[in-house]
């Protein structure tokens, strides 16, 4: 197995992926809007990617956060709402916030699973500043680490009541970012003692299954090396000030934050300490330079992918009785 997740190019796999993902044997697979039309192709596609593994554990990851951040959308799905929306509540009525988003995620989750998909990349544990990106602001669940971290242990819960393993993002904190990762190199000049804030959901929620690196250079701890890069920051701020040992991926490789070619940059994500490569967006050509400069996946790492697919349990809650509720609380706001 190797310790990359991979995109795929459509609504079903080609001949040429099939036959590259089964030599290859990639740890898991990302979905995007691309390979999403219909519950019957979805169940199909998501089918077709574990008979290829030979496992039913087999990791499938979408990014279903709600709002603008859902691959899975309307008619065809309802839509969900975005973070700040539970923000807004939890300034009235912080119990009614909680309650609204572990019925969101559980709702999400039971949504998710009944498409095969086993992974959901939420929920995004990021503190949000004055200035943060709006590539970040308009999903955050505020700017109050306890109130982050509140919201954030409601959705990994509801996510898991529905069948789904959440990922906690962006480790070590992308909300002091001012430009967006996806087209530049976010560089945080703030120090240890102020970034303390940006740690706190996180430390909370050490105990989450899987998190998600950020691609932003902390000044305070790494001047050189993006935090996916950066066996600096990996060891000592995510894996030792934060404490989690769950299973770290990279965000997407792809992204303009980090330079170099994806070969290079996987390779660099697992040097540095992370233990799966994120790469979304099918190119072939790319997908076979990663998968010639990677090894196989390190056992602690594989050991943490098995640990985390394995907290999955059977999924609980009716749908639409789980969203009547989650409208209803949000309602007060």
């Amino acid at each position: 197995m190797k310790p990359v997740i991979f995109g795929l190019s459509g609504p079903a796999l080609t001949v040429e992926e099939r036959a590259f993902f089964a030599d290859v044997e990639p740890a898991g697979y990302i979905l995007f809007k691309r390979n999403v039309e219909t519950r019957g192709q979805l169940r199909a596609l998501t089918d077709s990617l574990r008979a290829l593994a030979g496992r039913d554990d087999l990791a499938i990851l979408i990014d279903q956060e709600g709002g603008r951040v859902a691959r899975m959308g309307p008619p065809e799905w309802p839509a969900f709402p975005a973070g700040p929306a539970f923000a807004a509540l939890y300034d009235r009525a912080p119990m009614s916030a909680i309650q609204a988003m572990r019925a969101n995620g559980q709702a999400l989750g039971l949504m998710l699973r009944d498409m095969g998909i086993t992974v959901d990349c939420a929920p995004l544990l990021d503190v949000a500043q004055p200035d943060t990106t709006p590539a970040i602001a308009s999903r955050a669940y505020g700017g109050d680490p306890m109130q982050v971290a509140a919201l954030g242990r409601a959705m990994l819960e509801g996510l898991a009541a529905g069948g789904i393993v959440g990922v906690v993002k962006h480790m070590p904190g992308h909300g002091r970012a001012i430009v967006d990762s996806h087209y530049d190199l976010p560089t945080v000049t703030a120090d240890a003692a102020a970034l303390e804030t940006d740690l706190e959901p996180f430390r909370t929620l050490a105990h989450a299954p899987m998190g998600m690196t950020s691609h932003i250079v902390f000044q305070a701890w790494d001047a050189e090396r993006p935090a996916t890069l950066s066996p600096v920051v990996i060891e000592q701020v995510i894996r030792g000030a934060i404490g989690f040992d769950g299973l770290l991926m990279t965000d997407d490789i792809d992204m303009k934050a980090l330079s170099g070619s994806a070969g290079d940059k996987a390779a660099g994500a697992i040097a540095a300490g992370c233990d799966l490569v994120l790469d979304c967006w099918a190119r072939m050509d790319e997908m076979v330079d990663i998968a010639g400069r990677l090894g196989d996946i390190a056992p602690a790492a594989r050991a943490r992918l098995d640990r985390a697919m394995a907290t999955r349990r059977p999924p609980e809650g009716d749908f639409a009785e789980l969203v009547g509720r989650r409208d209803a609380f949000l309602a007060l706001a």
